[in-house]
């Protein structure tokens, strides 16, 4: 394909004419006639001016060569932020219950709480520059999770203060203890389970049935 070839494509593709094309240009449509027929050549400068106005590089309308693609970097997958933080979430959960069972100590919920804030920023940094592709994959992977991890600590501590005031008439010494206390009578704590468990598995019900619609919703 000669310059003049590559001209007129690319005029026809733009769905000028000739006389549109000249104007844009500076030059008479005379001349672009010319250049299309093979009867001239354009100068340096209105090989230039072709090329800007057509968006296209010099190189191609001179020697055909078109531009190589420049290769783009893929973005991390956001699946794995996902796993990450999902993994300490629960390692949060378990740190704070061993720390407090087996040293009895204050900070055992901060503990607990800090490592899941963790979990949650790696998992929003995976949200933000995470493949697009798989955020929708990992956003669903981290809710359907750690609905079950999340509100386990601050849940237990509320409860735990709210059923040794309220219900067992016991003065509480101000210890947040992160997880349901075995000092509970037995019908207490097995209901306390028992209600959490039911609260996770709708929250987690209505998570899929949401995303579900989501992808099924047209356009």
């Amino acid at each position: 394909m000669s310059i003049a070839d590559r001209i007129r494509n690319l005029r026809k593709a733009r769905g000028i004419s000739q006389e549109e094309f000249a104007d844009q240009i500076g030059v008479s449509r005379q001349a672009v006639s010319k250049w299309e027929s093979e009867q001239s050549t354009p100068d340096i400068d209105k090989i230039i001016l072709i090329s800007d106005f057509f968006g296209v590089t010099t190189d191609y309308l001179l020697k055909g060569v078109e531009p190589q693609p420049q290769e783009t970097r893929r973005k991390p997958d956001a699946v794995i932020f996902s796993i990450i933080g999902t993994a300490l979430n629960i390692i949060g959960v378990i740190a704070a219950i061993w720390i407090w069972y087996e040293q009895r100590r204050p900070l055992a919920a901060a503990v607990g709480l800090i490592l899941m804030t963790v979990g949650c920023v790696i998992f929003a940094i995976g949200q933000s520059v995470g493949d697009s592709e798989t955020k929708a994959k990992a956003k669903k992977q981290f809710w359907v999770m750690n609905v079950w991890t999340l509100p386990f600590i601050p849940f237990s501590m509320i409860i735990n203060v709210t059923v040794r005031l309220f219900l067992l008439g016991r003065r509480y010494i101000g210890v947040l203890v992160p997880s349901f206390l075995f000092g509970n009578p037995f019908a207490i704590y097995g209901l306390l389970w028992l209600v959490y468990v039911v609260i996770c598995v709708i929250v987690d019900i209505m998570i899929i049935k949401s995303i579900s619609l989501i992808k099924n919703k047209p356009g």
